[in-house]
Order: C-alpha cells, then sequence, then structure tokens
C-alpha cells in the first residue's frame, strides 16, 4: 500500500507500533532498521516519545550500528508525503558553511515501511542528536549568564537562518529546540515546517500554545509563523541571561513552557509573568517585553522578524548597561525641559507658568535725590535752628507751639519720602510676587495629594487585577457546571432510552405470547360457534331445550362460557343459570343444575378437543409484523438517544460560546482598564514633574519675595534721612 493515504485512513496508536517494534526484523523491511534494536523501557518495551500527531522511537541499526530516531504516525496528516519531500529537498539544499550552527537534521520519509497487523504504515528516519530539550538544559545551566546570553545570540542567529532560506519551523518551543554538548542549537519536529514549495497549503498544527500568538489560526501557514515564539524565546532567554532568578521565580518543574505561558499573552495587563518582566529594573528586559507585549495582537504577517530587529536595539541597550554600570550611583541626567532621562518620550513636557506682566525689580535703597528731597534735607536744619533760637533767647512760648515746626517738618518728610519712586517700585514687586506665589499650590500639599491619589490609584488597579483572574475563573467554574448538567441530562435520559431499549426484547416476547394466545382463543372461539346445540346437542337436551336456549341467544358451545348454581327458596331446591360471554346470566325455563352441568361437560370437551388442536406457532407473516414493529420502535428510541447527543452538544457549544463570549469581555474590559491606568500613570508622572517644576518655582518666588520685603526695610524712614544727608 502507498503512502498515499486517504483522509480516512486509521493509524496505529503508539502502543500498537510498540509492540511491533519488539520484532524488528519482521515488522521493517529497510536494512538500516530490519533487525534495529530499539531502547526499551524498564518493562522490556520499546520507549516511545509520544507527541500529537506520532510517536517517535531511537533505534539502533543492526547492521551499521548507526542511532536513529523513528517517527512512527499516529494520526492522518493531509499531503503527507508531499511535504516531506518539499522539507527534505529544501534542507538539503542548504549549504552548511552558510548556517550559523548545524541545526537542520537530515531525514527520510520511508512509504510502507513499518508493517502494524496487515497493513503498512510509513515512518520518518532522522538522525539522532545526542542533545538536551531547551528547558533541561536551563534547568542546569541558568545560572551561567554567560551561557545563557550566548544561547541567546545562538537562536537568533538561528532564527536569521530560517528566515533568510524563507523557512518556517512552525513549532518552536522547548522541546523541539535542543541543545548540544557544544552549546550548539538542533531542530527536530518537521511536521509543521513550512518552505516554499509548500505555499497555497494550509497548515497541519497551530504550534505549542504557550509559544503561539493568540491571533494565530489553523490556516495561518508561511514564512511568518516562528515570528512570534521567537520573540517568546529570546525574551526567556535574555531575561534569564540578566537576572537568572527569574528562572526559578517564573518557571514551573516540568512546565511546558520558558517564562511565560498562553494566559500572559491573551491577558497581558494580568500577568504576572509578563509583568513582572515589564517592571524589571533591566531595560533590555522590560523593552523586550514590553515589545511582545505590543506584538500579541498584531496579526502574524505584520510582525517583526526576531532578526534584524533585535541587534540594534540589543546594542543600545548593552550600552546603556555599561554606562549604567560605569556611573553606578549616579542620578539619571534630566532631559531638555528638566525631564529625568526615564521619562522622554513618555510624559509631555509643561511649559513653565506664564508671566502675568513685566517683572519688577524691588529698589535696595533710595538713588538720586530729587527738588524734593534737597528742600527736606534743608528744612531739616532751619526748623532745629529756629526751635534752638527760641530755646536760648528765653522767649516765653507753650511747649507745644514749640514742636508744631518740628511736627510740620516730620510729615513734610514723611511726604517726600512717600513720593519716592523706590517706594512705588517696591509696593509693585511686593505684590508681583505676592500675586505669582498665590498662583502655585503649596508644593508639601500638592505633594500629599499626589501621594494619596497614587495610593489610591494603586489600590483599586491591584484590586482590578486580582478581580480579573476571579472573574476568568468564575466563567470557567460556569462553563464546567454548565458542561456538568448538561452531561447529566444527558446520562438520564439515555439511561431512560437504553432501558426502553433494553426492554424491547421482553416487549417482543409478550408480544408474541399474546399474539399467539389471541390467535389461540380466536381459533377456539371459532370451533365453539361452529357446534350448535341443536345439530348435537348433549346429553339431555332435546327440540325443544335448543328452541329455548336459541331463544336466550345461546345456539352454539361459544354463546355461554359456564353456568351457575342458585338455591330456589319456593321449591327448596337448587337450580343453575348459564353465565354468557359478556357475564350477564340467563334463566332458561326447563334448564335445571343437571342440564347445566351437562352443558357445560359438553362445552369443556369440545374447548379440550379445540385446545388440542389449536396452532402453537405464530405464522412468519404473523411474527415478522410484530418484530417489525418493535424494530419500529427500536429505531424510534436509537433516534431519540442520538438526538440526545446532539442536543448535548448544542448544549456544551452554547455553553463554549458563552465562556468564549464572556472571556472576550473581560478580556476588552481589561484592556480597556489597562489602558486607562496607563494613561493615569502617565498622569501621575506628568504630574510629579510639573509638581518638581512647581516646586523649584514655589521655592525661588518664595526667596524673591523675602528679598523684597528684606530691601523694602531699606527703605524706611530712617534710611530717608540717612539718604537725604548721607547720600546712600
Amino acid at each position: 500500500m502507498g503512502s498515499a493515504t486517504g483522509p480516512q485512513r486509521q493509524f496505529p496508536s503508539g502502543g500498537d507500533y510498540a509492540e511491533a517494534l519488539q520484532h524488528t526484523h519482521l515488522c521493517f523491511r529497510h536494512p538500516e532498521l530490519k533487525g534495529a534494536r530499539p531502547e526499551l523501557t524498564k518493562l522490556g518495551l520499546p520507549r516511545a516519545i509520544s507527541g500529537a500527531f506520532a510517536s517517535v522511537f531511537s533505534l539502533t541499526s543492526a547492521t551499521s550500528g548507526q542511532r536513529y530516531a523513528v517517527k512512527c504516525f499516529t494520526r492522518h496528516v493531509p499531503d503527507q508525503e508531499r511535504r516531506y519531500q518539499a522539507i527534505s529537498s529544501r534542507l538539503a539544499r542548504l549549504d552548511p558553511a552558510e548556517l550559523s550552527q548545524p541545526w537542520a537534521l537530515g531525514f527520510e520519509y520511508l512509504t510502507d515501511a513499518i508493517s502494524v497487523g496487515q497493513e503498512r504504515y510509513p515512518v520518518l528516519k532522522m538522525e539522532w542528536c545526542e542533545a538536551v530539550t531547551l528547558s533541561s538544559w536551563l534547568d542546569d545551566n541558568h545560572a551561567d549568564r554567560f551561557a545563557v546570553g550566548r544561547l541567546a545570540d545562538r537562536f537568533e542567529a538561528l532564527t536569521r537562518d530560517l528566515a533568510e532560506n524563507q523557512i518556517a519551523h512552525g513549532d518552536l518551543q522547548h522541546g523541539n529546540l535542543l541543545v548540544a554538548s557544544d552549546d550548539t542549537l538542533r531542530l527536530v519536529d518537521y511536521d509543521g515546517m513550512y518552505v516554499p514549495a509548500l505555499a497555497g497549503l494550509e497548515g497541519t498544527e497551530r504550534g505549542h500554545r504557550n509559544y503561539q500568538s493568540p491571533l494565530r489560526g489553523n490556516d495561518d501557514f508561511g514564512d511568518n509563523l516562528d515570528r512570534f515564539s521567537a520573540w517568546v524565546i529570546f525574551l526567556s532567554l535574555k531575561a534569564i541571561a540578566a537576572d537568572p532568578a527569574l528562572w526559578n521565580r517564573l518557571h514551573e518543574p516540568k512546565g511546558e513552557f520558558l517564562l511565560l505561558t498562553e494566559e500572559d499573552f491573551k491577558s497581558p495587563s494580568g500577568s504576572t509573568g509578563l509583568q513582572t518582566l515589564l517592571s524589571h529594573p533591566d531595560r533590555m528586559v522590560s523593552s523586550l517585553a514590553d515589545q511582545l507585549r505590543s506584538l500579541a495582537f498584531q496579526p502574524l504577517d505584520v510582525l517583526p522578524p526576531l532578526a534584524g530587529t533585535v541587534p540594534g536595539q540589543r546594542t543600545a541597550t548593552t550600552g546603556a548597561t555599561r554606562t549604567a554600570a560605569s556611573g553606578a550611583g549616579t542620578a539619571p541626567a534630566p532631559a531638555a525641559g528638566g525631564l529625568p532621562g526615564w521619562m522622554a518620550g513618555h510624559v509631555a513636557q509643561s511649559a513653565a507658568p506664564p508671566s502675568t506682566g513685566p517683572v519688577v525689580t524691588s529698589p535696595e535703597g533710595f538713588r538720586v535725590r530729587t527738588s524734593l528731597d534737597v528742600v527736606t534735607a534743608v528744612l531739616w536744619p532751619l526748623v532745629l535752628a529756629v526751635t534752638a533760637f527760641i530755646v536760648v533767647a528765653g522767649l516765653s512760648a507753650p511747649l507745644i507751639g514749640l514742636g508744631v515746626p518740628v511736627a510740620a517738618a516730620v510729615v513734610f518728610t514723611v511726604f517726600a519720602r512717600s513720593r519716592r519712586v523706590e517706594r512705588a517700585q517696591s509696593r509693585a514687586a511686593l505684590a508681583q510676587l505676592t500675586n505669582e506665589l498665590a498662583g502655585f499650590e503649596d508644593p508639601v500639599k500638592a505633594a500629599e495629594k499626589l501621594r494619596k491619589d497614587r495610593a489610591k490609584f494603586d489600590a483599586a488597579e491591584a484590586k482590578r487585577i486580582a478581580a480579573h483572574p476571579r472573574a476568568q475563573d468564575k466563567l470557567t467554574a460556569e462553563y464546567h457546571a454548565e458542561l456538568k448538567e448538561a452531561e447529566k441530562r444527558k446520562v438520564r435520559k439515555q439511561r431512560d432510552l437504553d432501558k426502553k431499549i433494553d426492554g424491547l426484547a421482553e416487549d417482543l416476547r409478550r408480544a408474541l405470547g399474546k399474539a399467539l394466545a389471541d390467535k389461540q382463543s380466536a381459533y377456539v372461539r371459532d370451533q365453539l360457534s361452529r357446534r350448535l346445540i341443536a345439530q348435537s346437542p348433549p346429553h339431555g337436551i332435546g327440540p325443544t331445550l335448543a328452541a329455548r336456549l336459541a331463544a336466550a341467544g345461546i345456539r352454539t358451545a361459544a354463546d355461554f362460557k359456564g353456568y351457575r348454581s342458585v338455591q330456589n327458596t319456593n321449591y327448596n331446591s337448587t337450580g343453575a343459570v348459564l353465565v354468557l360471554n359478556n357475564g350477564r346470566v340467563v334463566d332458561v325455563h326447563g334448564i335445571g343444575e343437571a342440564k347445566a352441568i351437562a352443558l357445560d361437560v359438553w362445552r369443556k370437551s369440545l374447548v379440550a378437543s379445540a385446545e388440542a388442536r389449536q396452532p402453537t406457532a405464530l405464522s412468519a407473516s404473523e411474527r415478522q409484523s410484530i418484530e417489525q414493529g418493535i424494530d419500529r420502535r427500536r429505531s424510534q428510541l436509537t433516534i431519540q438517544r442520538k438526538a440526545v447527543e446532539s442536543e448535548t452538544d448544542a448544549s456544551r457549544a452554547r455553553a463554549r460560546k458563552e465562556l468564549e463570549n464572556g472571556q472576550e469581555r473581560l478580556s476588552r474590559e481589561n484592556r480597556r482598564a489597562g489602558d486607562r491606568a496607563r494613561q493615569q500613570r502617565q498622569e501621575f508622572s506628568q504630574r510629579a514633574v510639573e509638581l518638581q517644576q512647581n516646586r523649584a518655582l514655589h521655592g525661588t518666588l518664595s526667596a524673591s519675595l523675602e528679598a523684597a520685603k528684606l530691601r523694602r526695610r531699606g527703605l524706611s524712614y530712617a534710611s530717608y534721612l540717612r539718604f537725604l544727608y548721607l547720600g546712600h
């Protein structure tokens, strides 16, 4: 039988192959495989590595001693032979000298290679590689940051090899990436591989769910298949190289993932793993995590390839890391406009508050004398001279009168001081600084308000993030409860129908018995109806009594079923009445107990004679008619049973649809909430920057106001008098 297997062909199970491989000299024809020694389990059975489409066995050739991995298919794969021939041809044309490492393993697709039972099936014979899976290698080497980083670069080089040759593996994941003894990578499992010769076909698988984009569908099949999974693996390796503790923190022992799972891609805002990487202090890790988060909801055909995208980013990141390391302990340099470097490009810079008008400076003292100042300066010596002359000359004058010139001089000096321009400038400067300072919120109060708002937001956000998985769990629980209830209904209905179906045999037996009894009863009645009392009367029944019996409706042995003795009280004797078939009794004149007994004996003898000749079985047509009726009932019940299964499938589908709709709704709400949270965080960052700027400006204005007040004290009355006579 050729390998052109139709879509309906059934393949053996892994256990069937293992049983056949106990006798490789019988099941194989290929010279390298015939008589080969399989690797055995502790029970002495061929050891199988089972997957979704095949089971892989390790066989050592008895002729060459070469070890091979033999893949035995357990499920139908469309165009299987064509696919492997195209893949084999493309890989054979690769120039090993142009590859970053010997990742491609040679294989041979063998049609009709193995015999299982009465049929022969194809197998894939591949080179055996002494290597360990990527996850196993990381279990042992995750603490070696240099080795993990080097492996990340080799993985990137491998993806570049694939991209340059327009090849996509289709299922890049920890189990299909092997690390050889020299720490170079090998690719295995080419079932879903894409090469240009397969363009136009559909994919055979969707890849491991913990490495694939949520948007990858069954019909995706092209050279872009590996892009998302490449970013996932590269991020994981680079993150572990930067922080080996992440392996034990985010990876689970025997977990089918590295650091991130399918749920992390579907719900990034509610993902603990992805949030850990996004907030990681290493900028390379957080940048790669942010890149992966943005890729999770983009179509495959627009995803950037890992090769050609990362190198520049990685170089820049490495340079930044070295700079940070060399300047450890120093604060990040602020960007233009006063923003910290880490905020540049993320927070809009706020402009300084616009000035309300031209800046008025407060003078430090009085400057040039005016004519009024000269008059004031001359006035005081004259007043003092006049006052002194009056006192010395002994001119009598009240004390109050002597103080009038001095008071007038004081008032005139106050007037002259008030007319100085420095006083007006000082008042204007103080008013402007006071107004500008009043326009700023108290930095201490603003900082406390920002702290409270941020704490309130963080608490609400933590509550929201914690509520999202609970809501998902609730949806899942409701889904499983509905499935359980649907299964209960199905089992209950099927059990009732099965009980009816199982009872059909008894129903058939009873129906056949009843039909035979009815047939026999009808035969006996027919025979009795043929025996007329008038023609063959029993002993003691003459024509007269036969006529009386006929008048009472008893003409044949079939017209009555017995008699009943009655007591005649008038004559103190025993009489008899005949019992008709309907249960009614008739009293026939001349029929006493003796004649009634004779009639009954006569009838019973006829019944016995008829029963001896009655049919003992139904005819074939009669039996077939009854059996057909039972078959119709069985068919109806079977249809009803299938309908129950269809009804249950419909209930499951409805429950699944409700679950998916609910999950989509939760994801949509979570994404929107995540977007609002990011916007709110940006607003907090903006407020923090503005607060920092306002605090500095507030301090400057406060200092300026205090300086203005101090300079104003330099314009006091005494300072003015000193200025009048000393000039400063």
